[in-house]
């Protein structure tokens, strides 16, 4: 082992003992009781909300993922993504996160997104409690999937160890602060790691600009492969056997493709999944002063547009930087990691590449706890087990992280899969579900229960068909799932709305005193 490793070790082993430490920390308060376990107590501050909320949402897809795109096909695909996200952040912050707050205090003090949903319609037999609990653990068990895949894809390029074992640490680590600490030790472990992460950014997008002799060269190198800096066309890689193909050290690109503007909405409906982001819409709930939402939102937003942007930047400028180093679409998420071991002293790299662990693990560890609640308080107490106590409770949430880190750890196992694929189709899952509904209950007095039943099962199944089915024809049927699922499942929260009874009286007195 050289000394660039052990200081690279090092300055990993200080990350990891510094969040167990925070785990170790609020281990007593979180355990009080479930609501302190599953929000923290309605106890946030803006800027632990904030923070925490984009922390977990980005994950390990914004320092892999996105710059992989970026490197891999150029600027379109990933600048598009990023305004479509960025716009979705400013929209969700502005309009759900003080209704939603309000109302799910108004609504039985719900403390979970099954919760609100069943107690907003005031179910008496808890089908909606139930439908959106099975889709939080489906698609949770995928997010948390990709977020180990970028765990054991980081010590497997820094360590050379064999990936497989590294998946496993990745897995023990994120298991034993959450099962310690709970939401207050996620969120304030988010906060830390959102502060590493977007350190980690503009270090290297800085240091390499420089290096690269500034951004001028960067762009004149990779202004002649067609179609990569096009915001209306794209790269398309040369590729044999999996890899593409290298002639005289010069990587090959075939003709531009195009990128016409079905594609541009498309890719930009990323942002519409925030409406169904449950570890997002938890933080809203978690706030502990309505108040503080609009500075909450004015950080949430700064954050999100430099860190998108900063991660775009840095894909384009690896793939001028090493043109030949990373020649398939799965090993092209590994350019921030490349550009910290080149760029930077190994202490320093070590903890600029700690921001990528930061980011894998704030998502994880919200995945596991959302889906942990999703079975121990809306299914096991609220459907199985009525009687069921808060240690109940608590301990089934425990067993619920083991089991659902174990399904991660399954889907994880394949080390060539591609991290912005798997978290696309996990959003899309969400933002569809959950998206529409979320804002047809808090801004549409009409919208009845078999209208938002409807909704959740629509735009959930539309995500598989279209995907599955739809998307492999091609042509115009082959835009991002979200977009054809989510519009699908407005239209069945309003038709089968309007053909069922309207919502009680003191369900639109609810509504209207919200």
């Amino acid at each position: 082992m050289d000394s660039s490793m052990i200081l690279n070790i090092a300055a990993f082993g200080l990350y990891l003992l510094v969040i167990l430490l925070i785990g170790a920390y609020f281990s007593r308060r979180a355990n009080t009781s479930s609501a302190d376990y599953f929000i923290g107590g309605r106890g946030l501050g803006p800027w632990v909300a904030a923070m925490s909320a984009e922390a977990s949402d980005m994950s390990g897809w914004l320092l892999m993922g996105l710059p992989g795109v970026a490197y891999w096909c150029g600027l379109s695909d990933a600048v598009w993504t990023a305004i479509g996200l960025a716009i979705g952040t400013y929209l969700n912050w502005l309009l759900v996160s003080k209704r939603l707050r309000r109302y799910s205090e108004r609504a039985g003090d719900a403390i979970t997104i099954p919760d609100f949903f069943s107690n907003r319609f005031k179910e008496k037999t808890p089908l909606l409690l139930l439908l959106s609990s099975l889709i939080i653990l489906i698609f949770f068990s995928v997010y948390v999937g990709s977020t180990f895949v970028t765990g054991g894809k980081l010590f497997n390029s820094l360590f050379n160890a064999d990936y497989h074992l590294m998946l496993l640490i990745t897995v023990f680590f994120v298991l034993a602060y959450t099962l310690m600490g709970g939401f207050w030790a996620e969120s304030f472990s988010d906060l830390i790691q959102a502060v590493i992460m977007i350190i980690a950014l503009l270090a290297v997008l800085i240091f390499g600009v420089i290096s690269a002799g500034g951004l001028g060269a960067i762009f004149n190198n990779i202004g002649q492969i067609p179609g990569f800096v096009d915001f209306f066309g794209i790269a398309s890689p040369t590729v044999e056997n999996g890899a593409q193909t290298v002639v005289n050290n010069t990587p090959q690109f075939g003709a531009a493709g195009s990128y016409g503007l079905l594609t541009i909405l498309s890719t930009m409906s990323w942002g519409l999944g925030y409406f169904g982001m449950p570890q997002v819409l938890l933080r809203f709930i978690a706030i502990r002063d309505i108040k503080e939402l609009d500075r909450s939102r004015r950080i949430a937003v700064i954050w999100c547009v430099i860190s998108l942007f900063a991660a775009v930047l840095i894909g384009l400028m690896g793939r001028a930087m090493f043109p030949v180093s990373l020649l398939t679409s799965s090993a092209s998420e590994n350019i921030f990691i490349l550009l910290s071991q080149t760029l930077f002293h190994p202490l320093f790299a070590g903890l600029v590449m700690a921001g990528i662990l930061a980011a894998a693990m704030s998502s994880s560890d919200s995945y596991l706890l959302i889906a942990a609640s999703a079975v121990s308080k809306n299914i096991y107490q609220n459907i199985l087990k009525k009687e069921a106590s808060d240690k109940d409770v608590m301990r089934a949430s425990r067993v619920t992280l083991l089991v659902i880190a174990l399904i991660g750890f399954i889907i994880a196992w394949d080390e060539n899969s591609v991290i912005f694929t798997v978290v696309s189709f996990a959003w899309a899952g969400f933002g569809a579900a959950f998206g529409p509904l979320m804002l047809f209950s808090l801004f549409w007095k009409r919208c009845t229960r078999a209208g938002a039943v409807a909704g959740i099962l629509g735009g959930g199944g539309m995500v598989f068909i279209w995907k599955l089915l739809i998307k492999p024809l091609g042509g115009v049927f082959g835009i991002y799932e979200l977009l054809p699922a989510f519009l699908f499942a407005c239209i069945c929260i309003v038709v089968v709305s309007l053909l069922t009874e309207e919502p009680s009286a003191e369900i639109q007195r609810e509504f209207e005193a919200i």
